[in-house]
C-alpha cells in the first residue's frame, strides 16, 4: 500500500491534469452542455462532470482504496486500513458552464470519519491548494493560515443553498437568523472554494445546510490544516451534513 505522501502527491498530479481538462473543455461545446435532473430540480449535470470524473478514477483506481464521488457513488476497495477517497469532480458546475464564477476539482482521502488530507483545484486561476492537520496547508506553494477574527458582527460568512435544501419557513427563518449574525455574507456557489476563502484568511466562517460530504471533504481537511475548525452533523440526505467551519476564533 502507498504511504499517506505517495497518495497526497497522486491526488495532486491528479488535479492538475484535470485542471488541463478543463481548460481544454471550454473551447468544446459538447463538454459545456448541461442538463437540470429530474429527481433533483435544483442540481445541474454537464457532460463535463463525467469526463473529469473518468480521468480522476482512472487514476485513483489502481490504488486500490474505496472511493465516494459525486457522479459514480460508492467504489468498492480495500477497508482494512480505513481510508477512502472522497471526490466531486467539479464543484460549481453552475459556474463553470455559466461562467458566472469559480469552479474546482476536488480531491480527498479520509480515514473513516476524519480527513487526513484535502487538493483542491480552482478554475479558471488553475491554482492548486492542499493540506492537511499533519501538513499544514498550502496554496501555489505557500502557506496559508485562517484569520483571527473573533467578533461575527465584523467577520465574513461563505454559505450557499445546496441542491437539497428544502425552502420551508422552519429552516429559511433559521439560515435568516444565523446570516443576520455576521457582518459580511458572500455566495461563491462552490462550497470547496468557499472553505478555502476561510483557510487562506480571507473569509472568516463557512456554514451550509444539507451539503453534501464530497463539496467539502477537501476543503475541511484544508481548513484543519491551516489552523480551522469545524463541525460536521449529518444530514437529511445520504452523504448529506450541516457543516459550521470556522477560523477557531470566532466567539
Amino acid at each position: 500500500m502507498a504511504s499517506n505522501d505517495e497518495l497526497l502527491l497522486l491526488a495532486i498530479n491528479t488535479a492538475r491534469d484535470a485542471l488541463k481538462l478543463l481548460e481544454q473543455a471550454i473551447g468544446k461545446p459538447n463538454s459545456l452542455e448541461y442538463t437540470f435532473l429530474e429527481v433533483l430540480p435544483k442540481e445541474i449535470k454537464a457532460n463535463i462532470d463525467l469526463e473529469l470524473e473518468a480521468l480522476i478514477l482512472s487514476r485513483l483506481k489502481p490504488v486500490g482504496l474505496p472511493m465516494i464521488s459525486e457522479e459514480a457513488g460508492d467504489i468498492k476497495g480495500s477497508t482494512e486500513n480505513g481510508l477512502r477517497w472522497i471526490i466531486d469532480p467539479l464543484d460549481g458546475t453552475a459556474n463553470f458552464v455559466r461562467k458566472l464564477g469559480g469552479s474546482a476539482v476536488s480531491i480527498a482521502l479520509w480515514n473513516r470519519d476524519f480527513p487526513v488530507f484535502g487538493v483542491i483545484g480552482e478554475f479558471p486561476s488553475c491554482s492548486l491548494a492542499w493540506g492537511g492537520k499533519s501538513y499544514g496547508s498550502f496554496f501555489d506553494g505557500k502557506r496559508i493560515h485562517v484569520s483571527h477574527f473573533r467578533k461575527r458582527d465584523q467577520s465574513i460568512l461563505c454559505t450557499g443553498f445546496p441542491s437539497r435544501f428544502e425552502f420551508v419557513s422552519t429552516r429559511t427563518n433559521r439560515f435568516w437568523e444565523m446570516l443576520s449574525s455576521f457582518g459580511k455574507v458572500r455566495m461563491l456557489g462552490a462550497a470547496s472554494i468557499s472553505l478555502l476563502q476561510v483557510a487562506s484568511g480571507k473569509a472568516d466562517a463557512y456554514i451550509e445546510e444539507d451539503i453534501m460530504i464530497w463539496d467539502v471533504a477537501s476543503g475541511l481537511a484544508i481548513l484543519e490544516g491551516a489552523g480551522g475548525k469545524y463541525k460536521i452533523i449529518p444530514g437529511q440526505h445520504l452523504y448529506s451534513y450541516f457543516v459550521e467551519a470556522t477560523n477557531g476564533n470566532l466567539e
